[in-house]
């Protein structure tokens, strides 16, 4: 698995609020979405093109266009969610399947209960968003179930992760020989015995969207 952090000082800047605890959630929602836009021009480089023919008001020229089939963007439940809008204005004619999964926080593994997505991803490449790589369960298991329906290029973008999340996913996917790309914000310190992202910024579900 590839990995890139994208180092860049607008990001590091928007970061620091959403780690901010006084950080209301109207506030966390707006800079995950603008932060999500920076992440996604950079997770984005690789994303298929093909030539297209166009003319200018002064000459007949050659541009590029998204291949066929269109991207597909995935984000995870609910957290991904408040991630959609930044990958969507980037990308506005990608289509959008979505999985539900959460993490045992006992076990710390990860479930699936929603599944909307195609049942056929056969040559289209894939960018799955989720705020936090932690434990790497959730990632691990969605990045499978997209590769076991033909998808052939998938990249995961996160606000952050953990060495030990990023380690974990590179192991459990290792038999895969479709390429697999992480976009992250930052590599925080480590995990602490809850599974959650130290220093990291909390649950993000909780702090996008209250707690349920």
């Amino acid at each position: 698995m590839r990995v890139e952090v994208a180092n860049h000082p607008l990001i590091a800047h928007k970061l620091t609020y959403l780690r901010d605890k006084r950080t209301d959630s109207p506030t966390f929602r707006r800079l995950t979405e603008e932060l999500v836009t920076l992440l996604a021009y950079e997770a984005t480089r690789d994303v298929r093109v093909e030539p297209f023919a166009i003319e200018t008001p002064v000459a007949a020229t050659q541009g590029i266009k998204l291949s066929s089939p269109k991207p597909l963007i995935v984000p995870i439940l609910r957290a991904g969610l408040g991630m959609l809008e930044g990958m969507v204005r980037l990308l506005p004619s990608a289509e959008v399947g979505f999985l539900g999964m959460q993490r045992n926080e006992e076990t710390l593994e990860a479930i699936t209960y929603a599944n909307r997505l195609p049942d056929d991803l056969s040559g289209r490449q894939c960018y799955v968003i989720d705020p936090m790589l932690a434990t790497g369960g959730t990632l691990a298991m969605a990045i499978r179930y997209l590769v076991e329906r033909g998808a052939d290029d998938i990249t995961a973008v996160t606000l952050l992760a953990a060495p030990e999340g990023i380690e974990a996913v590179d192991r459990a996917l290792s038999d895969l020989s479709v390429p697999i790309t992480l976009v992250t914000g930052a590599i925080d310190e480590h995990l602490n015995e809850q599974g959650y992202i130290v220093p990291g910024l909390g649950d993000a579900g909780d702090r996008l969207y209250g707690v349920v």
